[in-house]
């Protein structure tokens, strides 16, 4: 039966998982939703979608079909005996027109107008949940993305530059939030700004909790790591089963389909990155219990690693490389912000800390030497294993039904040289018992049977 200790543990560790699972959400959405640049980014990259920039062209080219009579246009520029012919150069146009804007949309210069036009709608969004301003007002509620100076653009590609005056400046208008969605979304701003911070703050203070009344702490460490591990596997399974009802409720028609996919996959890319460093952060939580564990290869690591952690200098030395490689290579959003790298390095020293003191206790006298000696010990446990392996095939080969593993007999002094570096392997954890008791065997040799009366 559990002790109550051991069932607090669990129970810690559970709570902070879910709490785990609830901030990687809460930090998504954080930064999706409710930074600007984030969100022009997020713009700019859904605009390098094939799909979505079908649609875009195709909204664009509706727009400006339903605010300029192009077939008027063309009326007025063709001669009098070629007029008929308007009505068949206008839908021969738009055809046209679509290929010719998907080209348009590609252009550095379209693009700029593209995120200049997410960017001030996102920044009057946000002034509208927080109450407006001077300048915007919460009367009307409704925000939109205006894309009329894209239209103009594009009446100037397809060779009506002229009537780009003539579109109202209502024209080519998304609605991001109408008014009746006003109250409800600043309810959810304000929750959303309220719980991160606390929820994220929490989790880290259920871990610790869960560790520090832990009798066997190495044991509720990895119990963290796993946590860890859980919340972000969660959050990678939550993004893909909303996804696919998100998809399936917005695509009306099988043609929209691939650009609301293509804006899902791009809208919660930050929530992918977020789920995949909290299961990194669980594997390297992992690893650190392993290694400060009692397997023979975390014990022959630390053995290996002893005269390292032996020297401040190269143990912190070490530590110090990692930090700077980690922010060069910025792999995560946290390892990318002062305050994330400065959190990892606090973590990562006392860490590397905890492992000296180990170490120390269990190997005092470690030198670089006696690492020589254990490198060569292996190398020659491993060249005999290899060669006891070739002796094994030469004999199944030859019809030999000899015992390979059983070499003749070395001389005393080299067999004595062998039978002291067996037992450094065993002492140092490379070798059990077991495989010490055999390879002392294979060295000595069988026992030599007296018959009696000799």
């Amino acid at each position: 039966m559990r002790s109550p200790r051991r069932w607090s543990v669990v129970v810690l560790v559970v709570l902070a998982t879910v709490l785990a699972f609830v901030s990687v959400l809460a930090l998504w959405a954080n930064r999706q939703f409710l930074n600007t640049d984030n969100w022009t980014k997020t713009s700019s990259q859904l605009l390098q979608r094939d799909a979505v920039r079908q649609q875009i062209s195709g909204f664009l080219v509706d727009q400006l079909y339903a605010n300029v009579d192009v077939k008027g246009q063309l009326e007025q520029a063709l001669p009098p005996q070629a007029k008929p012919l308007a009505g068949p150069a206008a839908g021969g146009l738009r055809n046209l027109a679509d290929q010719g804007v998907n080209e348009l949309l590609q252009r550095p210069k379209v693009q700029q107008l593209w995120e200049a036009a997410n960017r001030l709608a996102h920044q009057r969004l946000l002034t509208t949940l927080e109450g407006g301003n001077d300048r915007v007002s919460t009367q009307g509620g409704t925000v939109t993305l205006n894309l009329g100076q894209m239209l103009g653009d594009v009446a100037t590609t397809i060779g009506l530059g002229n009537v780009a005056a003539q579109i109202p400046p209502d024209a080519a208008q998304i609605t991001v939030l109408h008014s009746d969605q006003l109250d409800a979304v600043q309810s959810g701003l304000t929750a959303l700004r309220g719980i991160t911070l606390v929820v994220l703050i929490l989790t880290f203070v259920l871990f610790a909790a869960a560790v520090f009344v832990a009798e066997r702490k190495r044991a509720a460490l990895r119990m963290v790591g796993f946590g860890f591990i859980v919340a972000g596997a969660a959050a990678l399974l939550t993004r893909y089963l909303v996804g696919q009802e998100v998809v399936n409720s917005l695509a009306s028609t099988a043609s929209v389909r691939p650009a609301i996919a293509d804006v899902w996959d791009v809208s919660s890319s930050l929530l992918t990155q977020a789920a995949q460093s909290t299961i990194a952060y669980g594997v390297v939580i992992v690893l650190a219990a392993w290694l400060a564990g009692a397997t023979r290869v975390a014990v022959a690591a630390r053995r290996g690693m002893a005269p390292f952690l032996a020297d401040p200098r190269w143990a912190f030395g070490g530590a110090a490389l990692i930090v700077l490689l980690i922010i060069a290579w910025g792999p995560t959003p946290a390892t990318r912000k002062p305050i994330g790298m400065l959190l990892f390095a606090i973590l990562l020293f006392a860490g590397v800390e905890v492992l000296r003191r180990q170490v120390r206790r269990e190997y005092p006298e470690a030198t670089f030497g006696d690492l020589g000696h254990a490198m060569s010990d292996r190398f020659a446990a491993l060249r005999g294993r290899v060669s006891a392996g070739g002796r094994a095939v030469t004999s199944r080969v030859s019809g030999r039904h000899s015992d390979p593993a059983s070499p003749a007999a070395a001389p005393n002094g080299s067999r004595l040289d062998q039978l002291e570096r067996l037992g450094r392997l065993r002492e140092s954890g490379v070798l059990d018992d077991a495989e010490f008791e055999r390879e002392k065997a294979a060295v000595v040799g069988p026992p030599v049977v007296t018959p009696p009366g000799a």
